[in-house]
């Protein structure tokens, strides 16, 4: 049921464009949200009561109806895991803006590169050289392969196999929106946070994340440069409690060949590796690709294997 009901939610996903800019989890977040304003006392506990509930209750709703619609029916079940896959997995929420950038690159319009990348950011253009505006495109577009592709599938099938169902897929997927919200990029956008709330949101989604961004680390070495990206995993190895983003960049580096983390000039001399250019974009989408049909090969024999 795992490897079909990925299947499908690939197959709606490249079918269906839902608006940009639109979270397809918008009332997950919004549950979130209601609970922190009425549980944020400022108290370090009350930190890890509200981010418990808030992508806690989800997750336990997600796997109870899965147990309530199982002993109804199998594919009522397996409909349920591909709607809430459906809701928390895809490459449509970065898909379009790199498209557009990459399109813009292509015909040498880079003023227009630049502000595609400044909206998808949310951040004020700026008139970056043409590499380190490649990179940085190829940067966001790797961590949000990994967040929202790679990383759910990952926490999807851990999920699946413990007999949880969908709930990994939204304990994933409403982890990283709430670090982002309570205490990342969007964290002076929002309603005021406490330092609480804002520290156990960004250490439960390093935690939630430490095993997926591994996975994707080690489909990186499997599909890429493999030596590289080992090279790379032992220089950047962190521990769990602490942020996957650089790992999982260094190991695209290392996977592609390419300079994508910042450095000195001195110290990027000397580490092996181009610098960012426009064919590494499509080779990026290649390497998700690679690493999806991966997974999907991997568990495709782990079936087999029960079957026979």
């Amino acid at each position: 049921m795992t490897l079909f009901a990925l299947l499908l939610t690939l197959l709606i996903d490249q079918a269906w464009r839902p608006a940009a800019g639109v979270p397809r989890t918008l009332v997950l977040q919004g549950w979130g949200d209601w609970v922190r304003r009425q549980l944020d006392a400022g108290h370090s506990a009350h930190g890890w009561l509200v981010w418990g509930l808030a992508v806690g209750v989800p997750a336990l709703v997600a796997w109870l109806v899965h147990l309530l619609l199982w002993q109804l029916h199998g594919l009522l079940a397996f409909a349920w895991n591909v709607a809430v896959l459906v809701l928390t997995l895809g490459f449509a929420h970065f898909s379009h803006p790199f498209t557009e950038i990459r399109l813009a690159l292509e015909s040498g319009d880079e003023a227009r590169a630049r502000s595609l990348y400044a909206q998808w950011r949310g951040v004020p253009a700026v008139d970056w050289p043409r590499e380190e505006l490649l990179r940085r495109v190829i940067v966001h577009a790797t961590l949000d392969a990994h967040r929202h592709v790679l990383g759910v599938a990952v926490a999807f099938i851990v999920s699946s196999a413990l007999g949880l169902g969908p709930a990994g897929a939204v304990l994933y997927r409403l982890a990283e929106r709430l670090a982002q919200r309570w205490g990342g990029e969007e964290a002076a956008l929002a309603d005021p946070v406490s330092p609480a709330v804002a520290a156990a949101a960004r250490l439960g989604w390093h935690l939630t994340d430490a095993l997926p961004a591994r996975a994707t680390v080690l489909a990186f070495a499997v599909v890429g440069h493999f030596e590289d990206v080992l090279e790379r995993w032992r220089a950047y190895a962190a521990p769990w409690r602490e942020s996957s983003d650089t790992l999982v960049l260094a190991a695209a580096e290392g996977a592609l060949h390419l300079r994508l983390l910042p450095r000195e000039p001195a110290e990027a001399a000397l580490v092996a590796g181009n610098a960012p250019q426009l064919q590494h974009l499509a080779a990026l989408v290649g390497l998700v690709w690679r690493s999806v049909v991966l997974g999907l090969l991997l568990l495709g024999l782990a079936l087999l294997a029960r079957l026979f």
